[in-house]
């Protein structure tokens, strides 16, 4: 079993059948909730009730749109990993929040302080973003990855 603990709210617990309809949900959010509770075996009340506790709860915070593996598959990805000056980190994240092309970040161990997630329809664009983030203050080294393919994504 999986615990949630936010000074905010009661501690949540996650049981199979919450994660059974998590999985569902990351996979496609629009499935209606008759066809969510075929899927899970149980009733069309009961998964209403399990989306509601989880919105309630903030386990689910929001939905999405997936973009068409065609638009995806022509986009291009890059996975940066900047070097960040401690004292400077928020606003490193705060102007990152900023730059469109940049879908995500991340704090991670190891060389590097934060991985950072952008996406771009040209070399050009990459190119821009790529410096606009290595020109940040409080930015030092970076390092980047273009991603060649996906070959899976459970997002």
């Amino acid at each position: 079993m999986i615990h949630f603990d936010d000074a905010m709210r009661q501690t949540v617990k996650l049981d199979e059948a919450d994660r059974r309809l998590l999985a569902l949900l990351r996979e496609d959010a629009r499935l209606s909730t008759a066809e969510l509770a075929r899927r899970l075996g149980v009733a069309r009340t009961t998964v209403v009730e399990r989306i509601k506790r989880l919105e309630r709860n903030g386990i689910v915070a929001g939905y999405t749109v997936r973009l068409a593996s065609k638009i995806q598959g022509r986009m291009l990805r890059v996975h940066v990993l900047l070097s960040v000056d401690p004292k400077k980190g928020e606003a490193v994240v705060a102007a990152l929040r900023d730059i469109p092309q940049v879908r995500g970040v991340w704090a991670i161990s190891g060389a590097f302080d934060s991985l950072v997630f952008v996406e771009g329809d040209s070399t050009e664009e990459i190119d821009r973003v790529l410096d606009a983030i290595g020109n940040l203050p409080g930015v030092g080294k970076t390092q980047s990855s273009l991603v060649l393919s996906v070959k899976f994504d459970r997002q």
